[in-house]
């Protein structure tokens, strides 16, 4: 095991980062929103978001703001994509021999 994180392993956690930084951050604009009255972040922008890559992000908004608790979508989804990403993050970084 090199110990080092290649070009590629180091540009995906860049972007899994990246992305769950813009998901916690439209988390918790969402939730302004909300308690403002204002024009809200479809809940599928924020499903996607964590999707993609932003599980994690999206999971600790969730509990940082207490924003999307009760919804069972969120409940279930978020902390399902969060798993099914870390274990496809872990699978890849092992399977370089990292």
């Amino acid at each position: 095991m090199k110990g080092i994180m290649t070009g590629m392993d180091r540009v995906l956690t860049i972007y899994i980062i990246a992305v769950s930084l813009l998901t916690l951050i439209l988390f918790g604009l969402d939730k302004w929103k909300a308690i403002h009255g204002k024009w809200r972040i479809r809940e599928s922008t924020l499903l996607g978001l964590s999707f993609i890559g932003g599980a994690a992000g999206g999971l600790a908004a969730m509990y940082l703001f207490r924003h999307k608790i009760r919804k069972r979508r969120f409940q279930i989804g978020v902390p399902l994509m969060l798993l099914v990403q870390t274990v496809l993050w872990l699978y890849l970084y092992l399977a370089r021999g990292c």
